[in-house]
């Protein structure tokens, strides 16, 4: 299993130098989510092209806001400026985003999904494309040529989409989501998928809290402030439950060094193919975290 970190960038030159931190150490990828700050796509690209080596990943490019066919030049280009280390995670995000921040229709997320990946696939690969659906429709191709496709995956919880998942993808990109239900609720619905398309098993990253410290209650109490939406949100809260956690600070790998090395080979046995950490704490926990998961690596 490899091991890579979350990054959540709060300036460009932060996003490069940590970057440059995490590649000098080993660490197999850098994931960055798009939520409400800096660009994701653009970061990266920018980061690519100083850093060698080391491999990105979007953790997740919400889809209802854009355009596939937009995606898919935006993720050819950062895959051009990365010389081919980008993985495109893409996700639905959330109801209460998608309808109450954007204001659009969070209905029938699944067709949505499938809509968007026969854009964006086909688009990524090259190709020319005539696809008039519910929520978009594109005619033509993009023109960007001598760029192989990124990986792409998908943030995927609920069997549905863990079967597109398997079916269409590279796999899924998972967070808050512990190791047994990793072992016998996301991988079996992948396989199932992959199974019915003819496809070996994909991949699943699983994302997950990281704190290496000598106070465990203390740094149990800033997860639980920290990570509070997560344990609302009803993609997670339905893992959360399903793993028998009443919360964030129940399924992050908090502790001492043997219990983040018991917990990174719980989540290796449950059949994930890559740990991406996202350091919290202090300053002082976040620096002695990222130094032992490093020797980890």
């Amino acid at each position: 299993m490899r091991l890579g970190l979350f990054l959540f960038p709060a300036s460009i030159d932060s996003f490069i130098s940590s970057t440059k931190e995490a590649a000098a150490a080993g660490f197999a990828t850098i994931w960055t989510p798009q939520i409400f700050g800096l660009d994701a796509l653009t970061c990266i690209a920018l980061a690519g092209r100083e850093v060698p080596g080391i491999e990105f990943g979007t953790a997740v490019i919400p889809t209802y806001p854009r355009h596939p066919a937009v995606l898919a030049q935006e993720a050819l280009t950062t895959q051009q400026a990365t010389g081919g280390r980008l993985t495109l995670g893409i996700g639905l995000s959330h109801k209460v985003v998608i309808e109450g921040m954007y204001g659009l229709s969070f209905d029938r997320p699944a067709v949505h999904m499938r809509e968007y990946l026969s854009i964006l696939m086909p688009l990524m690969r090259g190709e020319s494309v005539k696809v008039k659906g519910e929520s978009f429709t594109y005619r033509g191709n993009v023109q960007i040529t001598d760029t192989p496709p990124p990986k792409l995956m998908i943030a995927a919880l609920a069997p549905v989409m863990l079967k597109i998942a398997g079916a269409l993808t590279d796999g899924t990109i998972l967070w808050m989501t512990g190791p047994a239900t990793v072992a016998d609720h996301i991988i079996p619905a992948m396989e199932a998928g992959a199974k019915e398309a003819n496809r070996p098993t994909p991949a699943a990253v699983v994302g997950l809290p990281v704190c290496l410290t000598n106070d465990v209650e203390g740094a149990r109490d800033r997860a639980s402030k920290e990570f509070a939406i997560y344990g609302q949100l009803p993609s997670y809260r339905a893992v959360l439950d399903r793993e028998g956690a009443a919360g964030p600070a129940d399924i992050g790998l908090i502790g001492d060094e043997k219990a983040i090395e018991a917990g990174v080979k719980r989540i290796a046995a449950a059949g994930a193919t890559e740990l991406c950490a996202s350091v919290f704490g202090s300053a002082e926990e976040q620096e002695r975290t990222r130094a032992y998961l490093a020797t980890l690596v």
